[in-house]
């Protein structure tokens, strides 16, 4: 079998598609945009142009009415060409939040929109400074006022908030010392952040060691319309959470397509690259860690078909995702090193592409769900230990 010969052939229209549309941005857009730190607009565009970003969306609602097996394609096609799907995988799944408990208005009102690109539901205003991962303890607040809801707090790692039209706003609408348990009190919002800016919502980019548009979000009084509100009050920590396995199901994806990438260029790096008069692919020391990449990859693939299988059969499927999740990253992450050990010095300049990917796909250990936490969930959930936190 050759490293293109992968087994994750399924979706073969859609794939080509993706590739020859990928083969439109090199290496070279890429480079140049990681410099200036530039959001990847041209490339949204296309994405979003040939339907991929609304794949996920039922035809009712203008989008392709496919299943996450289809937007896992995408993803992982878009990565293995050398792209990052960062700037614009939210507007697949951030949605699903609106599609499974939002009321006919909102579906009518936004889906149609976010299916054709008019507008982008990109930002998820989750994570907060002190609370991290513990989402039950933040503290950003919305507090009814009539027929609008008064919004104060911050959150942080907000990614694309500067290239997003609509937010889903998870806060705390009831103190935590007054419900029976952490998880209620919580509810979803969805701000429309064009007309929020200057109106109580302030953003502030953070700059990183990767190009993925991240920022904070300051809000100060500002007031999100009732109608806004997302299923029902008090409940939005489950519906948040509805939504976990079919972003770290995608993210999976996206880790195998980069390893993938890193497989197929060391691979052909090994081949012409001479050194004492012998190719280094020659050598077991490069033969190896190029083998063990292959199979971690290939090992994780089965656990991201196993976790999509059940996703699109309705099916419950958290240790599955989790468990596609870690590995993937795990075998992305394997992959860089051994790129980038493979190539040597090389790997550190920047026209080889390495040192890009290689930033992008150390991200995976720790968003959108670290590592650790997965491992907690597999030992508490699956495994039945006493809960660590």
């Amino acid at each position: 079998m050759s490293v293109d010969a992968s087994s994750s052939a399924e979706w073969t229209d859609i794939r080509d598609g993706v590739r020859a549309l990928c083969q439109r941005f090199p290496g070279e857009y890429w480079r140049k945009l990681d410099r200036e730190r530039a959001y990847p607009t041209d490339f949204v565009r296309a994405l979003t142009d040939a339907g991929y970003l609304g794949c996920l969306i039922p035809e009712e609602y203008g989008g392709s009415g496919l299943g996450i097996g289809a937007a896992a394609a995408i993803l992982e096609e878009v990565h293995k060409n050398g792209g990052n799907a960062a700037a614009c995988h939210a507007q697949m799944y951030t949605m699903g939040t609106i599609l499974r408990h939002g009321n006919a208005a909102q579906k009518k009102a936004y889906l149609p929109d976010i299916a054709t690109g008019r507008r982008r539901l990109q930002a998820f205003g989750v994570t907060e400074p002190t609370a991290g991962t513990d989402t039950t303890s933040i503290r950003t607040t919305a507090v009814r006022q009539g027929d609008r809801y008064v919004v104060n707090g911050q959150k942080v790692w907000t990614s694309r908030a500067e290239h997003s039209d609509l937010m889903l706003l998870l806060a705390r609408t009831s103190p935590r010392d007054t419900v029976a348990k952490k998880t209620e009190g919580l509810s979803v919002l969805i701000v429309d952040m064009k007309d929020a800016l200057g109106r109580g919502l302030t953003i502030r980019p953070i700059r990183t060691m990767i190009n993925h548009a991240t920022t904070e979000i300051f809000f100060d009084n500002l007031e999100v319309p009732a109608a806004n509100l997302v299923g029902e009050e008090g409940k939005g920590f489950r519906y948040i959470l509805d939504g976990m396995n079919a972003e770290r199901i995608l993210i999976a994806a996206e880790c195998l397509g980069d390893a993938r990438w890193f497989i197929a260029k060391a691979t052909a790096y090994a081949k012409e690259r001479v050194v004492f008069g012998r190719p280094i692919g020659q050598n077991q020391g490069i033969q190896f860690p190029i083998a063990r990449a292959y199979a971690a990859t290939e090992a994780a693939e089965l656990m991201v078909k196993r976790a999509i299988s059940l996703f699109d059969a309705g099916r419950p499927c958290g240790a599955e995702a989790n468990l596609a999740k870690l590995t993937a990253a795990d075998a992305s992450w394997q992959a860089a090193d051994m790129c980038l050990q493979t190539h040597g010095g090389f790997g550190f300049a920047e026209e080889y592409d390495i040192e890009r990917k290689f930033r992008e796909t150390r991200l995976y250990q720790i968003a959108p769900i670290s590592t650790n936490l997965i491992l907690a969930y597999i030992a508490e959930h699956v495994l039945g230990l006493p809960r660590s936190y």
